[in-house]
């Protein structure tokens, strides 16, 4: 459901009414991946998130969750492939992913008890709903990796690069910080070249192998395999935040 109309909207929690326009839940999960939910899901809570549990919006207390670790956070981590990759070949790191697609919080589940990796926590929800509480400047390093496109021109503001995300992501990240953008749609490029920069940050390509090459530590993601097989060039913007 959602509000396009400029009247003030809340829940009944009191949270702000975010129009969220991506899909919460896809087929019929697997009764393994149902169990995951069942049994893991709440372990790995970065902390009080909801608006239920957190109305006052009171920050996270990552030390106490976490210890002295740096702490990154991917937005929308899909299946999980390059979150558990990333938590695996950075142990003294810890990782918050943020997706509301149940289907892929269950799929990123059965490879957390795969790997066995204990240095990852899991929103599943709305990243917006997390920046709300993620202290100021607490953010060493972000990935936004192939995010939905909305290619249609009407729905280009639904888009994760625009002021009602960057925003809040830029106050959560510290000075110095990392971000890195994976996208195939040029459009989309263009898009975050324009509104990255508006929000605190720089780009740091100084050639073309800046953004035609990956990052020396990354996996391909089922979803850039499959822009390959289409004929579709990814691109690998890295930023940092000023």
């Amino acid at each position: 459901m959602t509000q396009d109309d400029d009247t003030p909207q809340t829940h009944a929690s009191g949270a702000p009414w975010r129009n969220f326009y991506g899909r919460f839940k896809g087929k019929t999960l697997k009764d393994s991946q149902k169990r995951y939910l069942d049994e893991d899901l709440a372990a790995l809570s970065p902390g009080p998130v909801g608006w239920e549990e957190n109305p006052e919006r009171l920050p996270l207390d990552l030390e106490a969750r976490f210890g002295k670790r740096p702490v990154w956070l991917e937005i929308g981590f899909g299946g999980g492939e390059h979150l558990v990759h990333q938590a695996q070949s950075n142990p003294d790191v810890a990782i918050i992913g943020a997706e509301p697609f149940i289907n892929g919080v269950a799929m990123l589940l059965g490879k957390i008890r795969r790997a066995g990796v204990e240095n990852l926590a899991v929103h599943p929800g709305d990243a917006r709903d997390l920046f709300d509480v993620l202290p100021e400047a607490s953010i060493e390093r972000a990935f936004l990796l192939y995010p939905d496109p909305w290619p249609k021109k009407r729905h280009h503001r639904r888009r994760f690069v625009t002021p009602e995300h960057l925003a809040p992501l830029a106050q959560v990240m510290k000075p110095g910080a990392i971000l890195r953008v994976a996208t195939d749609i040029p459009d989309y490029v263009r898009q975050t070249l324009e509104e990255v920069p508006r929000h605190g940050f720089e780009w740091l390509a100084e050639g073309p192998r800046d953004w035609r090459e990956s990052w020396g530590d990354w996996i391909s993601t089922r979803y850039e395999q499959k822009a390959l097989r289409e004929g579709r060039v990814p691109h690998y913007l890295t930023f940092r935040r000023l």
